[in-house]
């Protein structure tokens, strides 16, 4: 069975903008972002709206949409996030 492709008009890269990791269109605010505060958090989409005021809720549910469709490589992202905070973290306790 092929994977049906899903258009997301809310959501653009730009290599300029965030190394190219996906973003909500028209801003800088990254896909991960909301999903950290989503899945991490535990946010509710109207919550995220309201910490994000320049942005509307079909935004939200496109990004987290998008994350879904796109879970291994997002989260791989993440993971490698992650790990560079850690060493940072290391780095500036030592």
């Amino acid at each position: 069975m092929q994977k049906q492709i899903i258009k997301h008009p809310y959501i653009t890269t730009n290599t300029r903008i965030s190394k190219g990791s996906p973003i909500i269109a028209g801003t800088r605010v990254r896909v991960l972002d909301i999903i950290i505060e989503y899945e991490y958090l535990g946010y509710a989409p109207d919550e995220i709206v309201n910490a994000h005021p320049h942005l509307i809720l079909p935004q939200i549910h496109d990004a987290l949409s998008f994350y879904y469709e796109n879970r291994e490589e997002m989260d791989q992202e993440i993971k490698l996030k992650k790990e560079k905070i850690v060493k940072l973290r290391k780095k500036l306790i030592s």
